[in-house]
């Protein structure tokens, strides 16, 4: 998945391998989507990694817009 566009997300060379997380985490915007795909709710994801719940919410609203068919939901 590009997360090129999803101003929560980044990549940092040697965190993660440059895997895309969600800004100033080691959390992957992927981990956010799967989680949530099984259920899990903003709040839950967020308290889980301590994130923001508007930064799941972006992440979350990023993948619907762009990648709907590819999801497990």
């Amino acid at each position: 998945m590009d997360w090129t566009g999803c101003d929560v997300v980044e990549c940092v060379p040697g965190r993660l391998s440059g895997q895309p997380v969600v800004k100033h985490s080691r959390m992957t915007a992927a981990a956010v989507v799967e989680s949530y795909d099984l259920g899990e709710t903003f709040e839950e994801i967020a308290s889980s990694f301590d994130l923001s719940p508007d930064d799941i919410r972006k992440v979350i609203a990023f993948a619907d817009e762009h990648y709907p068919v590819q999801r497990l939901a």
